[in-house]
């Protein structure tokens, strides 16, 4: 593999970066990416690629912008550098929420940004937990599309052993069930819905829930973490209906704004987030699970030509 496969990195999530060459046994490859004086990206590639089978890491999580430049500026110079195909791991996807005209007027930035990458001459894109399922569909090259839930899975049998028949598995909307219905499924506990409204961005409004969580613990399951007011909300309403023990389990801990206040909250017990997006001294309240061991498995199929999907099964 050494010799065919080569691991590459931008500056969003070198931590995880470095964490998936450690599981393939292999070192990132040489490059230097940073800026010119006038705020523009440079990217020099310090090694031949040439004939190569690159994977290129990168978040574009924020600085979004910046991180989706580099992303876009490596893959055109890794390609003008004759490497055989690139596969660019992406475990954020920015933008995934821009997926759809909410508004008249509004962008589809999700499909811009898919229209981007693959102009820029991506061959095939990795990511995990992209929102929606269906943003797959943006793009005209191969998609594999990850999902977090076995690693959360893992954790939380072996955190709570004998205790885990006490949890309820609960979905934040109705757009999240079919994610949270396969969490319930493995750790074969029931399933409830918060049926809610969003009347602007990063409001929502909860109505009711759907399932019984009276003197239950509660696993609440999302792909994303934004600035927090729409967890503490539901952890509020689902301990005012009677639940106990609250876990959130994220995928993408983004964190912006207040964040941090907000899920402070004593109606939060813990918070369980991957390292999909990089973060520096997170509160203790909040744990971190690493999905690198799942990405250096996935492009070890990829490069074998074996399943990815039987990781999921």
């Amino acid at each position: 593999m050494q010799n065919e496969v080569l691991l590459f990195a931008g500056n969003s999530n070198r931590p995880l970066a470095e964490k998936i060459s450690e599981y393939l046994d292999t070192s990132l490859g040489s490059a230097t990416v940073g800026k010119f004086s006038d705020g523009e990206t440079r990217v020099t590639i310090e090694e031949s690629v040439r004939g190569k089978r690159i994977f290129l890491l990168q978040s574009t999580s924020a600085p979004t912008n910046d991180n989706l430049m580099e992303l876009l500026i490596m893959v055109d110079a890794l390609k003008r550098a004759s490497a055989l195909s690139v596969t660019a791991v992406v475990p954020y996807y920015g933008y995934a929420r821009q997926d759809r005209k909410a508004r008249a007027r509004d962008p589809i930035t999700a499909k811009l940004v898919a229209n981007l990458m693959t102009v820029s001459g991506i061959d095939r894109l990795v990511s995990i937990d992209m929102h929606v399922s269906q943003l797959q569909g943006f793009f005209d090259i191969p998609v594999d599309h990850l999902q977090a839930f076995p690693v959360f899975v893992d954790y939380l049998k072996k955190k709570y052993k004998d205790e885990i028949s006490n949890f309820t598995v609960v979905s934040p909307d109705v757009g999240g069930v079919k994610r949270a219905r396969k969490f319930a499924g493995k750790l074969d506990v029931p399933l409830a819905i918060l049926d809610k409204r969003r009347p602007k961005d990063n409001v929502a409004e909860i109505v009711n829930i759907i399932g019984e969580v009276k003197g239950r613990d509660i696993i609440l399951v999302d792909d994303i973490i934004d600035t927090g007011g729409s967890v503490s909300k539901g952890a509020k309403f689902l301990k005012n209906a009677g639940a106990k023990r609250i876990v959130i389990c994220v995928t993408h801990g983004v964190f912006s704004g207040n964040a941090f206040e907000n899920l402070s909250d004593d109606a939060i017990d813990s918070i369980i987030v991957t390292d999909t997006i990089h973060h520096e001294n997170l509160p203790e309240k909040i744990t971190e699970l690493s999905v690198a061991p799942l990405f250096g498995e996935t492009i070890l199929r990829i490069y074998k030509n074996m399943s990815v999907s039987v990781l999921f099964r």
